[in-house]
């Protein structure tokens, strides 16, 4: 059988296929299509089932990443969208909870709701904060509300009413209603897509997830008849925030899911890659064309979220915590009004990409400075496949950096790098030594295309001592795909007392979400052997305004109440470094991860043979000047042998930058293991 996972980025779209006959793993990429994202997975399907000689019938698993949910998100692409909600609480999504986002800079904003108020309509019916209903809904209201917003033109509503976590049963008969007169609309409810305490955050996570519905169902349509055209028969699965894969169904049910696609799969594959290596603990620093995203792995378990802000906007739904800044490949450097040189956090991205591409690039970028110095094949990239046009990068730094601050085109290539590299350690800075934890004991774990290029600079301005490159970085995050499981998150919020009576109530909806849970696997066709489930509760000393995590049984006995204080005593006093025996605990939400083991059969590492000779020099330009490096194929090198830098070892889908007085090696597993000098 033949496994492929492939992760949809700014500027590339990755791809890593898995023999399971043979073990072997295989990596391709090609140019992303912004315009049509599934344009450019049906180009580089067909173009490795041609360059491998796959027969597509072997294809027995398709999992893909993809932030066009996000994007729409950020570059306000998403269709009309109308919000019906209780009588009183209309402009909720823009008072949302009175922050500024900036609190002496009145020049900064909130972003206006996805849905102006002139599409926000209020109904008469209400829901207790008790579950009990104080005023039966007006259903005539709701049709109302419908057809006014039909006839300005929405092509989604969003549906939040209050309270509605512990009741649905209004919004069940709103939504039922909507659907049923208007089966064109995407209608979202927020107990369908966050039954959960706290009104602003569920309806701005149900406006996004209408907002972005309809084009995400229009991407995958497209997306899956690419796969029926290539012949491909296997049903796709999709990678979600929280790292796991869930269907197409679920997909387009709840778009919202998938803000963090793609780079949740890297920090997932990255995380058992650095843990078989034998490095539990590791920053992974995913750069790619446009963005930088850090993670912490701690123990060998990916940091997780609850919540994010995605272009501004709250969104709340589990999620593997993800640092992001505008930093890539293709950031474009440009000088401010005050004269000092800058580095993204805009980005020439896949269109029209560095000037170095030849594709009608204006700005300079981080990759047309790496270009220039050499650090980067100054003729061609990606294995020979894509040229590149070194005079062309030279000529943009110089005019648009280097004449501006009467530097040369070095220095001035060396500028751009060196603020890229210090916005990078500032990032690795905040998910590690600004949370507590000692940077120096992780091992720095870069991928995506530009994550080996500036690692050893990183991992040195940050005190780091070790960088563990996997093999062919530039498609970690499709390859994480290959090493992630089926999962869906549930939640329900239960706002009780921790007494006998309420933990009896948090038990009775762990019951009904793992019911939830093994309905959707047993959709999915995963055997109950290959079932678990993964559960915390959330609480808070009565009083509070944040919660702490409490983890479930994983072997499904049921915890005691007695157990579950304990723990959240002991959750508190780690969190918070206290805990008050005598106070009482108050339940906020409880959340289920049902999970669906997938079968990952082994792969194989070829290591090279011979003496690890240089398959050619040239000169690159180092801290101190122009040094001629030796140059390495990354695939012949043999397992062991230590290897002085300077250096610059090429694969197809990423370059590593060794410096001079480092030392790398290729260790049992494939990968390379770059040790940092003090």
């Amino acid at each position: 059988m033949i496994r492929i996972g492939f992760d949809v980025g700014g500027t590339f779209t990755d791809f890593t296929v898995h023999d399971t006959a043979s073990g072997a793993l295989r990596y391709f990429k090609t140019p992303s299509t912004p315009h049509d994202p599934s344009e450019a997975i049906g180009n580089g399907l067909r173009a490795l089932i041609g360059e491998f000689g796959i027969d597509p019938a072997r294809i027995g698993f398709v999992g893909h990443g993809t932030t066009v949910a996000t994007n729409m998100v950020i570059e306000r692409r998403g269709v009309p969208t109308g919000l019906i909600t209780t009588k009183g609480f209309r402009d909720v999504l823009e008072i949302g909870r009175q922050t500024r986002p900036a609190l002496y800079d009145y020049s900064i904003v909130p972003p206006p709701p996805l849905t102006p108020r002139a599409l926000r309509f209020e109904v008469q019916g209400r829901i207790g904060p008790d579950g009990s209903e104080l005023a039966p809904l007006d259903l005539d209201a709701v049709e109302e509300a419908a057809d006014k917003l039909v006839a300005a033109g929405v092509k989604a509503i969003a549906i939040g009413f209050l309270h509605s976590y512990l009741n649905r049963d209004h919004e069940t008969r709103a939504a039922a209603l909507v659907r049923r007169k208007y089966p064109d609309l995407f209608v979202s409810a927020s107990s369908e897509v966050l039954p959960e305490f706290r009104e602003y955050e569920r309806f701005s996570t149900t406006a996004i997830n209408a907002y972005v519905g309809p084009r995400m169902a229009l991407y995958l349509e497209r997306f899956m008849g690419r796969l029926t055209e290539i012949g491909i028969a296997s049903r796709p699965w999709t990678i979600h925030s929280n790292g796991g894969l869930m269907a197409v169904d679920t997909v387009r049910a709840f778009p919202v899911r998938t803000c963090l696609s793609g780079p949740a799969a890297g920090v997932v594959g990255a995380a058992e890659v650095a843990k078989a290596a034998g490095y539990p603990d590791a920053i992974t620093y995913d750069v790619g064309g446009t963005s930088t995203d850090v993670s912490l792995i701690a123990d060998g378990v990916p940091a997780f979220a609850t919540s994010r802000l995605v272009a501004d906007y709250p969104v709340r739904t589990p999620m593997v915590d993800v640092h992001v800044i505008g930093a890539g490949g293709g950031s474009i450097a440009w000088i401010d009004d005050a004269g000092a040189l800058k580095v993204g956090p805009h980005s020439a991205g896949a269109d029209p990409g560095p000037v170095a591409y030849g594709r009608g690039g204006k700005e300079p970028t981080l990759t047309d400075a790496n270009i220039v110095l050499h650090r980067l094949d100054p003729v061609t990239l990606l294995g020979g496949r894509m040229t590149v046009q070194e005079q062309a990068a030279r000529d943009v730094i110089e005019a648009k950096v280097a004449k501006p601050l009467g530097l040369t085109i070095e220095q001035a290539a060396m500028g751009m790098i060196s603020i890229a590299v210090a916005n990078m350690a500032r990032a690795i800075r905040a998910v590690s030594t600004e949370k507590g934890h000692d940077v120096s004991r992780f091992a720095l774990f870069p991928f995506g295309g530009a994550g080996p290029l500036h690692a050893a600079a990183v991992a040195r301005e940050c005190g780091m001592k070790t960088v563990l490159v996997p093999q062919e970085p530039g498609t970690m995050c499709a390859r994480g795909i290959l090493m992630t499981d089926i999962s869906l998150d549930f939640v329900r919020s239960a706002i009780v007392e921790a007494t006998p009576e309420g933990w009896a109530d948090v038990l009775k909806r762990v019951e009904d979400m793992r019911a939830e849970g093994n309905q959707w696997l047993a959709e999915g066709l995963i055997e109950p052997a290959r079932r678990s489930f993964r559960g915390v509760v959330e609480a808070r000393y009565k009083g509070q305004n944040f919660e702490v995590q409490v983890r479930l049984p994983e072997d499904g006995s049921v915890m005691t109440l007695e157990e579950f204080l304990a723990g959240f005593a002991v959750s508190h006093k780690r969190e918070y470094g206290y805990s008050v025996d005598d106070r009482a605990v108050e339940i906020v939400n409880v959340r289920l991860k049902a999970i669906g083991a997938v079968e990952r059969p082994a792969t194989r590492f070829t290591a090279g043979e011979g003496d690890a000779a240089p398959i050619g020099t040239r000169q690159v330009h180092f801290d101190k000047g122009w040094v001629e490096t030796p140059i390495y194929d990354r695939g012949a090198l043999p397992v062991g042998v230590t290897i002085a830098g300077p250096a610059i070892v090429n694969e197809m889908s990423s370059t590593t930058v060794v410096d001079p007085g480092q030392t790398f090696r290729i260790d049992p597993q494939g990968n390379l293991i770059l040790e940092i000098a003090a």
